[in-house]
């Protein structure tokens, strides 16, 4: 690391550290208010591995000089200082900007501005607007009315009652110096790095010398470098349509809600830096990476799912290859695992058929250590996935009595631990990923729907049911949706493969034979059941039943459960 000092156009001196691969791309990191340069300590981790990284202290904060007068810390000088970094670090070439907060206020003044104009090759901004733009959004809310409008107006203007407070005289000061603010940004957010007094008394400048003139007299100018803005789904002072609704300004867009509070860049500093390094990767080589074109603003974009990724378990056939085929349809990627090697691969060829990235695998859900390197290598190759469908599963009919251990444990350890499975190989990168997603689980109408010969099989569907219903409650916060799918009666080759145990093999052929036949007559095909998962994953229902005698035993079974269960005492074996 090297650590110099710069400086700026009128005498301040400012704090500035090199970090990183010296032969890698540019990145220079803007911290905000009441921050110094510190904040970036996990993104320059992350990002210094294969980045040159410039991090340094704005004026008036950490180690770099403190101006007294309200003027030294105008945008227009904010610039100054930043440009004067860019031509210490970078004298020929561009750099790539990542700024949050008050950082991000004064890099948006920056790419939009003529001082830096050639310079400047991506930037990435989180939790702070361009001034200009937030004054002209907010003209048009209040010009241009609408219930909708309106609501955004006032919601951002009590997110920002602190900027109220900063403009007091004395007030604002004293709670600083006393440690009361201090205490208080510790108790509400515990990202935060604990802020120094002094960065909180000087910084209170950049507020008063910049918000009452831009605010009164914007100049939106547009921005001509690729832009990317991360909105944290806590933030509890900038809200989302603030930052994002500014495309008219910036062309080449991209926006990113993630999982976190205004200050990500301290709790999730991994997310940061690698949301980061996708776009300046595109600004270097033009590559795009999925979670971009997912994320590009104004580009017309195929289907209802575009560019998401997903994972199917079981998708050698039936609703599985139906499911892959309806979400290749809508835009999505898609990576498909069967048992069947040929059935993978024929799924996945009808979907790269349909125009998108496909990917087949071989691989037993019900064997945990090999769902846990499967998902490592869907992660290597394709991403981290935004959906996945956990529907491998067997059939089993057959009284208690004459079901023995063996076959329980095997229809347990494909239809529950298969799920179980697949949930913990792949939740854990969606969260640490941060920008949510969506867990499918297939149950069945026999989760609710009791039966004398579906004992193991509806048992572990309930179960399947359960555990989905905790996870939803689980992963709300990560932004990650579950739904248990609960088919009825569907025309699939479930019913070729199912096991009647306590029989004889020709009985059991017969009955194969017989459910078939009956499965047949229904007509429900599974394509309609792949529907209606591509609909629940669009509201992120909680339980999604498939079929009408699905849909009517499961409101029978909140309704009235007994009549369930006297049914359920009629012999229906085929």
């Amino acid at each position: 690391m090297s650590h110099k000092q710069v400086t700026a156009s009128d005498g301040v001196r400012l704090s500035v550290r090199v970090r990183g691969v010296p032969e890698g791309p540019t990145v220079v990191l803007v911290h905000g208010y009441p921050d110094n340069s510190s904040l970036w300590d996990g993104v320059v981790a992350e990002l210094g591995r294969h980045h040159c990284v410039v991090t340094y202290d704005v004026r008036g904060a950490g180690e770099s000089d403190k101006p007294r007068g309200r003027g030294a810390y105008r945008l227009d000088q904010l610039v100054d200082d930043l440009a004067a970094v860019v031509d210490e670090v970078q004298p020929t070439g561009k750099v790539h900007l990542v700024a949050h907060d008050w950082g991000s206020i004064q890099a948006w003044h920056a790419v939009t501005g003529d001082r830096l104009r050639g310079r400047i090759a991506s930037y990435t901004s989180i939790s702070g607007p361009s001034l200009d733009h937030a004054a002209a959004w907010f003209r048009d809310q209040l010009t241009r009315p609408t219930p909708k409008r309106l609501a955004h107006a006032m919601r951002q203007l009590l997110h920002s009652y602190y900027i109220l407070f900063f403009q007091l005289p004395v007030l604002p000061e004293l709670m600083w110096r006393t440690g009361a603010m201090r205490a208080l940004m510790c108790r509400l957010e515990p990202d935060v790095n604990a802020p120094k007094t002094s960065d909180g008394v000087h910084g209170l400048k950049l507020y008063r010398a910049n918000m009452g003139p831009r605010m009164a007299r914007p100049q939106p100018r547009p921005a001509d470098v690729p832009v990317q803005v991360l909105t944290p789904s806590g933030d509890a002072y900038v809200t989302a349509p603030l930052q994002t609704e500014v495309q008219r300004w910036v062309p080449d867009l991209r926006v990113r809600r993630i999982i976190g509070s205004h200050w990500v860049a301290c709790g999730k500093p991994g997310v940061v830096a690698a949301a980061a390094a996708e776009l300046i990767a595109y600004a270097e080589s033009g590559e795009e990476s999925r979670a971009l074109k997912r994320a590009r603003v104004g580009t017309p974009a195929r289907g209802r799912f575009p560019h998401r990724l997903v994972v199917i378990t079981g998708g050698g056939s039936g609703i599985g290859r139906e499911t892959a085929l309806a979400f290749a349809a809508e835009g999505a990627d898609v990576v498909v695992t069967d048992v069947h090697e040929d059935a993978a691969e024929e799924t996945a060829k009808m979907v790269r058929d349909k125009g998108s990235a496909a990917g087949a695998y071989t691989v037993d859900s019900s064997d945990g250590a090999a769902m846990a390197r499967f998902a490592e290598q869907v992660a290597r190759e394709f991403g981290v996935p935004d959906i996945v469908v956990n529907n491998a599963g067997i059939g089993l009919s057959g009284s208690f009595v004459d079901t023995s251990v063996e076959d329980w444990e095997r229809v347990v350890d494909v239809n529950l631990w298969g799920v179980i499975h697949g949930c913990r190989a792949f939740v854990p990168m969606m969260q640490a990923r941060a920008e949510g997603g969506q867990v499918v689980n297939l149950s069945s109408a026999a989760a609710y729907l009791p039966s004398t010969t579906l004992g193991p099989y509806g048992t572990t569907k309930a179960a399947v049911l359960a555990l989905s219903n905790s996870l939803r409650a689980e992963l709300a916060a990560d932004g990650i949706g579950v739904t248990a799918v609960c088919p009825g009666i569907v025309r699939t080759n479930i019913t070729e493969t199912t096991r009647f145990v306590g029989v004889t093999e020709a009985e059991q052929r017969r009955r194969q034979q017989a459910s078939t036949k009956l499965y047949a007559r229904r007509n429900f095909g599974p394509e309609k059941v792949a529907r209606d998962i591509l609909r629940a994953v669009e509201k992120n229902a909680a339980v999604q039943p498939s079929t009408p005698e699905a849909k009517v035993t499961y409101v029978l079974s909140r309704l009235t459960p007994g009549l369930l269960r006297a049914a359920a005492k009629l012999d229906v074996t085929p």
